[in-house]
């Protein structure tokens, strides 16, 4: 019997794949389960129309993705910071920092979206990763001011 997994199921198949497996396996297990529908042409319709609404919706995130990066990369993030002796920084700039400068300026990014392993805590011009969306990534200068 051929099924269309509508769930994942690990080791057996992916949401929207199509696999051939005994009939007493899917009806009695798949199936009853919801891990997937037998396939018929509906369900095949209806898993095309799936696979198109996915495609315009990730292409939709893309294009707005894209656009943010443009914006994020043409802007910059001043931060004045206390320094002592030596220019050296009290403190340091943290990423929730980071986030609330972000919000200020319109941009509505989440702190986890940060690609940052420490704080910075120097002076001067930082290169910070914002993951935007699967692959697209902006990558921002962060000014350490006095």
């Amino acid at each position: 019997m051929k099924v269309i997994f509508i769930k994942d199921l690990k080791k057996q198949g992916k949401k929207g794949e199509i696999k051939e497996v005994k009939d007493g396996y899917a009806k009695n297990y798949l199936i009853k389960n919801g891990y997937a529908v037998q396939m018929t042409e509906k369900s095949l319709n209806t898993l095309e129309k799936q696979n198109k609404e996915a495609k315009e919706e990730d292409t939709k995130y893309r294009k707005e993705a894209s656009l943010l990066k443009e914006q994020l990369e043409h802007t910059d993030f001043k931060f004045q910071v206390r320094t002592g002796e030596g220019d050296r920084v009290f403190g340091s700039v943290s990423p929730k920092q980071i986030k609330e400068e972000l919000q200020k300026k319109g941009f509505k990014i989440e702190k986890r979206q940060l690609e940052m392993t420490t704080s910075l805590s120097s002076l001067g011009y930082h290169d910070v990763t914002i993951s935007l969306y699967k692959d697209i990534k902006a990558i921002i200068k962060v000014h350490l001011i006095k």
